[in-house]
């Protein structure tokens, strides 16, 4: 048996769990946390099912994007323009950036009024303040001591765990309601496409697989496909890596949507549209010590993942560009790279001083990720399946099944968001 075979990882796999782990955490963030709250407050348990189907299709596509950037050497966007013309390829990105920097300032948005919350200050200072932090760790930090301090930042996830044991849950009703919902006969479908759409994402395809290309380099060592004596060890740290990093976002979701259903749906508060609202939400019905672990969930997700939003257009653009492309690289060495990324954290923040309704931002931001990752799936799976771009390291049968159905399936959903117009 090989060791991408075996049935547990090894102690020395587990302690390099990293782009998986981080992109899986980064999923949580809290206009995800906002969707899976609606989910629980709206509809009680009958949403869990959800995210317990999503995580093997989760799995599969996040599994080849990471497989694709360790085998070629390239990211997305690379691979991408060798399927699709150049013009295409640059008009996806267009939008992921667009949908990043709208999903960038509810994030920012979010955790300021969280924040403000548990302290008392000024709301628009504390999210200037986090957008700072959130650039100013990516520019001047090097990549090797960043990536630690992301994997720190995925420990804020676990504040939602915490919460749960916060209050009184009937398990049996729990796993009843997991195997078998009671949906009603309308409105569940809008939940379902939102929960599916904010899952998965198309910034976490690219950061995934761009991550892994910065990891080798950052290692010293030559893509798979040059050098594929590494490949067995390497396929497995990505196989777990992904494993566990999915894992923990869709426990994460399942507790979020638990912890609401427990709580919100139970004393009848039912619409829920923003983060804040539910840890606000939270206090009356479940405590301080409930709604204090909300708040600092929402703020540790918001650090972990706008760095992600803004790092995966910048290593998006940059690679289809040609630009030298990096975390590791400093400021000076890669400017337009970081230029993108400062954009979209600026842009993200003038959306939240524009005005417009940070609800309907979302919405369309959920409009242009559902309509760009479905030719993105479909490019990366006949990417993953070219011997010509992945020799040997084609992806398998089981990722070729699972991730054409996490296509079939987002494809789904986007008609189904289309129809609810």
């Amino acid at each position: 048996m090989s060791s991408t075979d075996s049935a547990l990882p090894t102690p020395k796999v587990l302690k390099t769990l990293g782009p998986g782990l981080i992109t899986g955490a980064a999923d949580d963030d809290p206009s995800g946390i906002a969707t899976y709250s609606q989910a629980g407050a709206q509809f009680g348990l009958n949403m869990l099912w959800t995210v317990v189907l999503t995580y093997p299709l989760m799995v599969a596509i996040q599994s080849i994007s990471a497989r694709i950037g360790r085998v070629t050497g390239h990211g997305l966007s690379t691979n991408l323009a060798r399927v699709f013309p150049n013009w295409a390829v640059m008009g996806l990105v267009v939008l992921l950036f667009i949908g990043n920097a709208i999903n960038i300032g509810a994030d920012l948005a979010a955790m300021g009024a969280a924040a403000r919350l548990v302290t008392g200050w000024n709301e628009h200072a504390l999210t200037i303040g986090f957008a700072i932090v959130s650039l100013g760790l990516q520019v001047f930090v090097p990549y090797h001591r960043y990536v630690k301090l992301l994997k720190w930042l995925t420990m804020a996830l676990f504040a939602y765990v915490a919460v749960v044991f916060t209050v009184k849950i009937d398990w049996a009703q729990v796993a009843l309601h997991t195997i078998a919902p009671q949906l009603p006969k309308s409105g569940w479908i809008v939940v379902v496409v939102a929960v599916f759409g904010t899952t998965i994402s198309p910034y976490l395809f690219f950061w995934q697989s761009s991550e892994e290309v910065e990891d080798e380099e950052a290692k010293g060592e030559a893509p798979l496909i040059e050098d594929p004596a590494d490949a067995p060890e390497e396929l497995e740290r990505i196989r777990w890596d992904t494993l566990v990093g999915m894992g923990v976002s869709n426990l994460i979701a399942f507790f979020i949507i638990l912890t609401t259903a427990v709580t919100l749906h139970a004393h009848g508060v039912t619409d829920i549209q923003t983060s804040e609202q539910a840890a606000e939400a939270l206090r009356p019905v479940a405590g301080e010590l409930a709604f204090f672990l909300f708040a600092l969930g929402v703020v540790g997700t918001g650090l972990l993942a706008v760095p992600v939003l803004a790092g995966s257009v910048g290593y998006a653009l940059g690679e289809l560009r040609g630009w030298k492309c990096g975390l590791e690289h400093k400021p000076t060495e890669a400017k337009a790279f970081y230029i993108v990324i400062a954009a979209a954290i600026v842009v993200g923040l003038l959306v939240d001083y524009s005005g417009f309704d940070p609800i309907k931002a979302l919405f369309w931001s959920a409009v242009i990720n559902g309509v760009i990752s479905v030719p993105i799936m479909a490019a990366m799976m006949i990417v993953a399946s070219r011997k010509t771009q992945m020799g040997v390291f084609v992806a398998t049968p089981g990722q070729k099944v699972f991730g054409w159905l996490a296509t079939a399936v987002m494809a789904a959903a986007v008609i189904g968001m289309f129809l609810t117009f």
